[in-house]
């Protein structure tokens, strides 16, 4: 397993780190406790160290199932991510980052995770409806007394982190990233590198687009976002099923690796990142060993660079999953 220096943390993360969101239930169906546990405990086995979570995954039922999953022994293997500044009402979300509200998350993040020290806290959406150096300093806050080691945001542009790096260290940035969608190379990634910044790709497998298993007769159940996810309604769903089996072939030809290894490993040699495997059962970490090793050279990323452009007609990116700005209570 590769890894990589985070500033604040004590140990280097690994590069792959396991997301949970789907892990909570909500917005994907369903959530299944002791399934979700051994995946985060199969995924500590293989070599992935940092485990991505959030309080609004579930509504704190993932952070919750991580704290029981990193009981005991575990905790000291183990680098927990998770956010704050998203609150719920009624069955709304919308942002939040007043430091009241992030006071309190932080506490009931602790406690849900059964930890006294949060290695990674994230803001998770920017709320422009508080100043950002005000959130930055309230982060700052609780680095000093200790209850978090480095600081990160999620879905920030470079004007809003350049405005958060004045009140706070900063050590990461969070922003969706695969070969599915690509905004970031236009301004997030050349300033993370500029500033030393790591990022957590988050959505590496298109939720699940990537993992070379959903076909045009996939169904989804309750919530699962992927009903309103416009990449899986006609006619794009079968443009981008096409672009997978296509990719799938050439990782097998060229690289010897499945088309969930070759997204991963794509994601891995754009710079400093993290890429954020989704699971939810332990055989869908399965792939893991596939990404190590070689690297996708420039020939190769021209190849799937042409692919891409070949099929994919109507591309469209993750802005359907933006939550509302601040509301009042």
């Amino acid at each position: 397993m590769e890894h990589i220096v985070i500033a604040g943390l004590d140990r280097p993360a690994s590069r792959i780190a396991l997301g949970t969101w789907a892990i909570g239930g909500w917005m994907w169906g369903s959530s299944d406790e002791s399934n979700a546990i051994k995946t985060i405990q199969a995924a500590l086995d293989l070599g992935l160290n940092m485990i991505d979570t959030a309080p609004v995954y579930g509504f704190g039922r993932a952070e919750e199932i991580v704290g029981k999953a990193l009981q005991g022994a575990r905790r000291s293997t183990a680098l927990i991510a998770t956010k704050a500044g998203i609150e719920w009402r009624d069955g709304e979300v919308f942002r939040n980052s007043s430091p009241v509200r992030l006071r309190a998350e932080l506490e009931d993040s602790l406690r849900r995770l059964q930890t006294d020290v949060i290695d990674l806290y994230q803001v998770h959406w920017p709320d422009e409806g508080v100043a950002i150096e005000e959130t930055a300093a309230i982060l700052a806050e609780f680095q000093k007394e200790g209850k978090i080691r480095a600081i990160g945001v999620s879905n920030f542009s470079p004007a809003l982190m350049d405005r958060f790096r004045s009140a706070a260290p900063l050590a990461s940035v969070r922003p969706p990233y695969n070969l599915f969608e690509r905004a970031i190379e236009q301004d997030i990634l050349p300033y993370a590198q500029a500033n030393g910044l790591v990022i957590l790709a988050y959505g590496a497998l298109c939720r699940g687009l990537l993992a070379g298993k959903i076909t045009e007769e996939t169904t989804y159940e309750g919530d699962d976002l992927r009903k309103s996810d416009p990449k899986f309604q006609p006619p794009r769903l079968q443009q981008y099923l096409s672009t997978v089996r296509r990719l799938d072939s050439f990782a097998s030809e060229r690289y010897g690796k499945s088309v969930i290894a070759l997204a991963v490993r794509w994601v891995l040699d754009q710079g400093r990142t993290i890429a954020l495997w989704g699971a939810r059962r332990p055989k869908q970490l399965s792939s893991v060993s596939e990404v190590s090793g070689r690297t996708i050279d420039d020939d190769g990323k021209r190849a799937i660079d042409s692919i891409l452009t070949e099929i994919i007609k109507d591309p469209v990116g993750s802005e359907f999953m933006a939550p509302p700005e601040s509301k009042a209570a």
